[in-house]
């Protein structure tokens, strides 16, 4: 078999959209997978499979810094942690590209503004197919273009809290959402948040991006492909080969860029155990930051209930409020973003509740309406993922905790004044990858971090990081387009200075 001229390690929004914008080159392109498509089967959309019994949880262990065995909810399938995501597809704000000030620290500037990125911001939107509606949320960046697709439709008693939330003086906005509803409700009438993808008209990193990239002939996918190390030349720059096992067997592939797209964690584990005698803290590591700065949003799952209330909705998520974004509405720092949830049931409320029978919560289910707030989780070299052997350690410092507190504090408020009498709030820990990023961050300075503004390694001029551990801050919106559109600028960048 010729060696190709890119590996691409991962096959998440980074590696697929990376994929999809390279594809057109010519370049032989190679996706190594760790793990293999979601099969369309019945229990794709069995909610008690899903969240009482965590069948599709990755059978792994990572450790806290103190020893103690945790299982991190990452997934290791083609399209990665996309494939159950709530296929929210926002832009980060303009203000999150400068610095800005919070409640517990700096979120620092990122190393170009807002407005080099909108091209491609725009571009990953038509990649994605994302459905939204302009002008609702004062926060939102300028865009070069508008939606193609009219927003997903809120449900009747959506709507009418909706409506409550505008009578308050709020604004809230349709969710831009990467989801093709008709054909969703047609597979089932479930909501997609959290539920699997298996080509059912969610716009995720297998059915939009790898599916672009793969009607090329010049790109193949290899799945059940674990890399395991990449190896340096002799003087430490390059990176010479890729090491893999696929179906008991190790391999290795010698191509002209490695583009590593493993997600945050796993792109940092992977530069760490590729530590040899001229890098001897790991890969790219010259900053002495792989690993560090690690951060994942602050959130909680807010449900509002009133017994006057009926929620016979099916998918909910259709809108959110920006209104505590870039302050807390009485001219204090951010607090964060508001968005619905996917339609909380009986059968996923019992997964924290087992000791409640089903038919009592779906009882409580049918009179709520279901909230996440998201919170902004400042950089800090103390946040960090270690290797201990085998071991995968995860060292979390959460900033900024107070100021979600007081989201959570203000959506309470509100939600009461809207109409309903009781409010609970329930925390997501780590076990609930909550944006994982920032652990291979980009900057101007190789002191400082590991890769350039187009995510090339300071250290190894053929080698890029493309997940969401380049992100320098975490914002308090969903990350997803943002790795989109910077896959996108990175493929431009390498078709234009490394094949011509």
């Amino acid at each position: 078999m010729s060696q190709p001229d890119i590996v691409i390690i991962g096959s998440g929004i980074g590696g697929a959209t990376t994929a999809a914008g390279l594809a057109a080159s010519g370049a032989e392109i190679l996706i190594l997978e760790a793990g293999h498509h979601i099969e369309d089967l019945p229990i794709n959309r069995d909610q008690r499979a899903i969240f009482q019994r965590g069948h599709f949880r990755p059978k792994e262990t990572w450790y806290e810094a103190g020893g103690l065995g945790f299982n991190p909810g990452n997934y290791y399938n083609v399209g990665g942690n996309s494939k159950f995501y709530g296929a929210v597809l926002t832009r980060y704000r303009r203000e999150d590209f400068e610095e800005m000030r919070h409640r517990d620290g700096i979120s620092p500037a990122w190393p170009f503004p807002y407005d080099e990125l909108e091209p491609w911001y725009s571009r990953a939107e038509e990649l994605y197919q994302v459905r939204g509606r302009l002008g609702e949320d004062p926060t939102e960046p300028a865009h070069s273009r508008d939606y193609a697709y009219a927003p997903v439709p809120d449900e009747p008693p959506i709507a009418r809290v909706r409506e409550r939330l505008r009578d308050l003086g709020l604004h809230p906005y349709s969710l831009p959402l990467g989801i093709d509803i008709e054909r969703w409700l047609a597979k089932g009438r479930t909501p997609w948040d959290a539920h699997p993808n298996a080509f059912d008209g969610k716009m995720d990193a297998e059915t939009a991006a790898m599916t672009v990239a793969l009607e090329h002939p010049n790109v193949r996918l290899a799945t059940g492909a674990r890399v395991n190390r990449l190896r340096a030349a002799p003087d430490g720059k390059a990176i010479e080969t890729v090491h893999y096992v696929k179906d008991g067997t190790e391999h290795r592939v010698s191509p002209k860029l490695v583009i590593l797209s493993a997600g945050a964690v796993q792109s940092a584990v992977l530069l760490l155990r590729s530590a040899d005698e001229r890098n001897p803290a790991g890969l790219a590591n010259r900053s002495d930051q792989v690993g560090r700065n690690f951060m994942n949003h602050n959130s909680s799952a807010v449900i509002a209930l009133s017994p006057w209330y009926r929620n016979d909705s099916v998918y909910q998520k259709t809108f959110g409020l920006n209104d505590f974004y870039l302050s807390d509405g009485a001219g204090g720092p951010p607090l964060g973003n508001i968005q619905l949830l996917g339609r909380v049931s009986g059968a996923i409320l019992k997964a924290n509740m087992p000791a409640m029978p089903e038919w009592l919560l779906n009882q409580v289910s049918a009179r709520g309406i279901d909230f996440y707030a998201m919170s902004e989780d400042l950089p800090s070299p103390e946040s960090r993922v270690m290797v201990d052997g085998d071991r995968v350690v995860l060292k979390w410092v959460r900033t900024n905790w107070q100021a979600h507190l007081d989201l959570v504090a203000r959506l309470k408020a509100v939600l009461k004044k809207a109409g309903f009498p009781v409010v609970l709030a329930r925390a997501f820990d780590k076990r609930t990858p909550s944006h994982q990023c920032g652990t291979v961050r980009i900057g101007n300075d190789p002191e400082q971090a590991p890769l350039d503004v187009h995510c090339r390694a300071f250290d190894h001029p053929n080698l890029f990081v493309v997940d969401a551990g380049f992100l320098p801050t975490s914002a308090a919106v969903n990350p997803a387009l943002t790795v989109a559109a910077q896959a996108l600028r990175v493929a431009d960048h390498i078709v234009k200075e490394d094949l011509r």
